[in-house]
């Protein structure tokens, strides 16, 4: 047992692990304790907390958030859900690591500090030549405590990752999920259940590698993992909750139920997208047509005008080709633009 810290009685006793972490934006020293009921909980840093319950457990679950830090929803979920654990309330039937990403990018109210950490994944945060900041190793931290969990489940135990976000822009499809890309392994219509019940039935599927969080834990562990958009970007106290009402609902049976009955899947109950092609900002001059207002999922006619880079234009080569994620502020050399187009259910889902 770790020797207990200055801060453990009063986390025990108020259950509040976010402002711990906030007050602790890089590091924080670990800790473990013990439930009334049994649960153990083990503080491993700042923003990084885990709960084993007694007995046998057949899910791994990570629950991430604040990975950009001014996504506030999907922060005070995961908030309301360790304080109802902490405090007793909620009883566990599956181990869950909660991850508040970005603990000083909640402080300042901005995505990143110096660098978007969901860039950094997947080994990107260590690269030759280019210097480490604090979010390079704070990247290299978490994938290292995600590694840790997984490798101490039961065998046999089914991994899941959501990564809890809000998006920059309103959406046409106000909650949506990105399917890391699977390298040929098939997409799983449980997984869309899940979303589903989560009040998301709007999907993108990748067709690429990527530098994401989500797509780490897809592809070095072999979770089930997404990128869960809730909705849009809005500063604490003015996120109405009503509407996370089935996102807090459906994480709170995945972890507290031994099994979780999803309705019957029916394909017309989603719009499932493909990425059709990533637009990446090479030169400085780069822009958009459109206005800083336009939603994702917004659709063009093919040949019109969707970015230009430097002297390159970029044209719908596809009617209705819609547009995901534009920013034309991101660092040279990223993603300014996704664009998908519709798809359906086919053999590619098991």
């Amino acid at each position: 047992m770790l020797a207990k810290p200055d801060y453990l009685n009063e986390l025990i006793n108020s259950g509040d692990f976010l402002t711990l972490s906030r007050d602790n934006e890089w590091h924080l020293e670990a800790s473990e304790f013990a439930l009334e009921n049994g649960t153990r909980v083990s503080v491993h840093d700042t923003g990084v907390i885990e709960f084993q319950p007694q007995g046998t457990t057949t899910k791994d679950v990570v629950l991430s958030s604040a990975v950009h830090g001014n996504e506030t929803a999907p922060i005070e979920i995961c908030d309301e859900l360790i304080k109802t654990i902490i405090k007793g309330e909620l009883a566990l039937n599956q181990r869950v690591l909660f991850i508040f990403g970005n603990p000083k990018s909640i402080n300042i109210g901005l995505r990143f500090v110096e660098e978007n950490l969901n860039r950094l994944f997947n080994g990107h945060h260590t690269v030759e030549g280019v210097p480490m900041n604090d979010e390079r190793k704070r990247a290299a931290k978490l994938e290292e405590y995600v590694t840790d969990f997984f490798a101490r489940g039961e065998q046999g135990s089914a991994r899941y990752h959501y990564d809890l976000h809000t998006a920059i822009r309103g959406s046409k499809n106000e909650k949506f999920a990105v399917y890391p890309y699977l390298h040929g392994k098939p997409w799983k219509k449980s997984q869309l259940q899940f979303l589903l019940s989560c009040g998301v039935n709007t999907v993108l599927m990748m067709k690429s590698p990527a530098t994401t969080f989500s797509y780490y834990s897809s592809f070095v562990h072999g979770a089930d993992s997404f990128t869960v958009e809730l909705g849009q970007v809005k500063p604490f106290g003015e996120n109405d909750m009503a509407s996370f009402a089935k996102t807090k609902q459906t994480l709170t049976a995945l972890i507290s139920q031994k099994e979780v009955q999803y309705p019957q899947f029916n394909a017309s109950d989603f719009e499932l997208f493909a990425v059709h092609r990533t637009i990446n900002r090479t030169q400085q001059d780069f822009s958009f047509p459109f206005s800083d207002d336009a939603e994702n999922f917004t659709g063009f006619a093919k040949g019109e005008l969707l970015a230009t880079d430097g002297d390159t234009p970029y044209y719908a080569d596809v009617e209705g080709e819609a547009i995901i994620f534009p920013n034309a502020h991101v660092a040279l050399g990223q993603r300014a633009l996704l664009t998908v187009i519709p798809m359906q259910v086919d053999s590619n889902f098991v």
